[in-house]
């Protein structure tokens, strides 16, 4: 029962704040535009670079999530972002991302190596690979919040996240699914990556339907990262006795 009174106590105010930041900082529906209009450009120009195209393209990737996340963190912290907050952003979080982004690396490395082999027996290759990952996103699924808002390595963050799930996961997966499943009823896109920074749109994006369908997209997107956001930082600077203990306050 007490988890019950703490999950919708908890949630009703997140969801007050997210609402007044989303209404506040309406602008950051639109980064999603610059995001995929700079995915495609990057695509465009990577044969260019020859056998640096894997370097370029982990490199300006990670600048974008960068430039995202502290644009989010600008907003759950100070409830405000401006062109100074985007221009400096694309290079706050890049070693970290960077970072996390090679551990993510090897770890696929070995699991496909040395696991995969042994474990496939008797299984699909790819069905394994679709579990593996499954849970690799279950396990890290706060690592975006963890970035912005703990001051860790990339190692550090890693481990703090999964920490962070095994205490949290009723109450951060809740919302989570949620606000999931209002995007895919919405858009049909699910958040199948960790490092989610913006809704793709399609070359038919100039048709009205299609048009509206990624705007709503977009704004269900953003409002579910601020929300996460808020969620991250009273969960993780508070358990629940102590949130329950408050709110008699």
């Amino acid at each position: 029962m007490d988890i019950l009174k703490d999950i919708l106590y908890t949630n009703k105010k997140v969801s007050k704040n997210a609402i007044n930041s989303l209404k506040d900082n309406w602008l950051i529906i639109f980064t999603g535009l610059f995001y995929s209009l700079a995915t495609i450009i990057l695509y465009i120009l990577l044969p260019h670079f020859w056998i640096l195209a894997g370097l370029v393209l982990v490199v300006c990737t990670s600048a974008l999530i960068s430039n995202y996340l502290y644009l989010i963190n600008c907003i759950i912290s100070r409830n405000k972002f401006d062109l100074q907050d985007f221009k400096e952003g694309f290079g706050i979080y890049l070693r970290k991302v960077w970072g996390i982004s090679f551990i993510g690396w090897v770890a696929s490395l070995i699991i496909n190596t040395l696991v995969m082999p042994i474990f496939s027996r008797g299984y699909y290759p790819m069905g394994l690979g679709v579990i593996l990952n499954f849970l690799a996103i279950i396990l890290v699924n706060a690592l975006p919040e963890v970035m912005y808002q703990k001051h860790y390595n990339p190692w550090e963050s890693i481990t703090y996240t999964i920490e962070f799930i095994r205490d949290n996961w009723i109450e951060w997966f809740i919302p989570n699914i949620i606000l999931a499943g209002a995007l895919y009823l919405f858009t049909g896109n699910f958040l199948s990556s960790v490092f989610n920074y913006y809704i793709q749109f399609e070359f038919t994006f100039f048709r009205p339907r299609t048009l509206i369908l990624y705007f709503v997209g977009q704004i269900i997107f953003s409002f579910t990262m601020i929300y996460r956001g808020y969620l991250f930082e009273i969960l993780s600077t508070s358990n629940r006795r102590k949130r329950l203990f408050m709110r008699e306050f």
